[in-house]
């Protein structure tokens, strides 16, 4: 609920106690500093140029695409027909985490998105452990989308000119391939559109998400045609088991919502549009995704999805007997999933950019290019470190991680408004979570339990990824952080 008539913020409160290991961890930033260094960078400021609409855009965009253009073909043989519910209890687990994030957003608006929050509420490990498993969700997320990327440039150059990028460079080992080329340029397109500046990239974002949305109603209206009631017979053959291990794997397709809030640096009025953009994308997305997820089932039998990375567009030519459509949509895909890869890419960039401001991680990951306003250092590294990574690792592993990731920054969301709820209740709040504590105990309680529906070698891979992250920052950001130096 929006609020708007909160008590004036209070002074600054002393800063956490740093001497001795245990109170180093624990060691909180305050609040008002976190907004007082919102766009600083080395060398020079981020600038505020956007408004509710690119805001929405973005969160839209970051989310909108893989999981019903890519991810679906892998859900469905989980949890058959009922790959829709598996939609809803993914979008309802996200909805509690978005509840919290849009309180969190208005309160601390900066680009660190849950990192930041939780650095606030929580202290510097937890704050550290979020922001690692963000630099997995964000990076891994695009090298993941620019995966299924090349699967449907392949539908729309077979529909258009007949022909297809070989399997050696349009799949990565493991799939069949040797290097998937697709994927590197879609990482590499959205790199130049990043160095450009938030605006114009906001601007084409934009665009795409227009197009993408179209397209998807377009399925819709084409797609119901061939609907057949007797795909829903069964609905549910493989049990709840199926379709809680569909949805978290479908989870994946809703961590773009929290994309805004990585823009909290550079929007112009970020504490009154940022809870309303994240509510508002996550509102329109799953709409979509359960519409579209209903009308393919309903369309095509279950056991028919063969894990196809494109079978929208395989649909599409069943039901209406030719290509055409078949390759429009694929067009509509391409340009759907470039949109993911370019908001994704920035959100990592941005949650970069606000862990080396707070020293925890290199200093050339806040640098400021003084023409265009962008970390330029930074969007190049993570861009080409998410394309050689898109180009190498297969699709389905990499899904898997970034949900688990993701699901844990989210659980860490749900305890950080309660925790600032309680530390700081004087804090001006432009929107509250309704029902608090209930609602964030529920988000918290829905992303433990679909962690748990994640295979054992997905936690290992999490696991591993743990244990490097705390060794870098006990290495690393625990003696640079800026917390523990503050003359630095």
């Amino acid at each position: 609920m929006l609020d708007h008539g909160a008590p004036p913020q209070s002074p600054t409160p002393p800063p956490s106690p740093t001497s001795g290991t245990g109170a180093r961890l624990m060691r909180r930033k305050p609040v008002e500093r976190l907004v007082a260094e919102g766009g600083q960078g080395e060398g020079g400021k981020l600038r505020r140029s956007l408004g509710l609409w690119q805001l929405t855009m973005i969160s839209i965009g970051a989310t909108l695409g893989t999981g019903i253009f890519v991810v679906l073909g892998e859900a469905v043989p989980d949890a058959g027909p009922a790959v829709t519910l598996a939609f809803v209890i993914a979008g309802l687990t996200a909805l509690f985490s978005a509840l919290s994030y849009a309180e969190l957003a208005g309160t601390i608006p900066v680009s660190g998105s849950s990192y930041s929050y939780a650095y606030a509420t929580m202290g510097e490990l937890i704050a550290w452990v979020c922001g690692w498993c963000l630099v997995l969700e964000y990076g891994v997320s695009v090298a993941a989308v620019a995966v299924g990327w090349g699967e449907y440039l392949n539908e729309l150059l077979d529909g258009a000119l007949g022909v297809t990028i070989p399997d050696a460079l349009s799949a990565p080992p493991g799939d069949g391939g040797v290097f998937n080329l697709p994927a590197l340029i879609v990482v590499l397109l959205a790199m130049v559109f990043l160095l450009g500046g938030a605006r114009e990239s906001a601007r084409a974002n934009t665009i795409m998400v227009i197009v993408k949305i179209a397209a998807l109603l377009l399925f819709c209206t084409i797609g119901v045609q061939g609907f057949r009631s007797g795909n829903y017979e069964n609905f549910m053959p493989l049990g709840m088991a199926g379709v809680s291990a569909a949805g978290a794997t479908l989870f994946f397709s809703y961590i773009g919502f929290d994309a805004a809030s990585t823009a909290g640096e550079e929007a112009r009025d970020a504490q009154r549009d940022l809870p309303r953009a994240i509510m508002l994308s996550l509102v329109i997305v799953t709409a979509l995704y359960v519409l579209v997820a209903a009308v393919a089932v309903g369309a095509r039998p279950w056991q028919k999805f063969d894990g196809s990375e494109a079978a929208l567009a395989g649909i599409m030519k069943d039901v209406t007997g030719g290509s055409f459509w078949g390759t429009v949509l694929a067009a509509g895909a391409v340009i759907a999933i470039a949109s993911v890869v370019l908001t994704v890419l920035y959100g990592q960039t941005r949650i970069l950019f606000a862990m080396s401001r707070d020293g925890l991680v290199p200093k050339v990951f806040s640098r400021v290019h003084p023409r265009t306003g962008t970390p330029r250092a930074n969007t190049l590294i993570v861009s080409l470190f998410c394309g050689v990574l898109a180009a190498a690792v297969p699709l389905g592993r990499l899904a898997d991680a970034t949900s688990i990731g993701t699901l844990f920054a989210f659980a860490l969301v749900n305890v950080a408004v309660v925790v600032l709820r309680r530390t700081r209740p004087e804090m001006p709040r432009t929107f509250r979570v309704p029902l608090s504590p209930v609602l964030p105990a529920l988000g918290f309680a829905f992303c433990v339990w679909m962690m748990g529906s994640l295979d054992a070698v997905t936690w290992g891979v999490f696991g591993v990824w743990m244990a490097v992250g705390l060794v870098f920052y006990f290495l690393y950001g625990y003696r640079r952080s800026r917390l523990a130096t503050p003359e630095k």
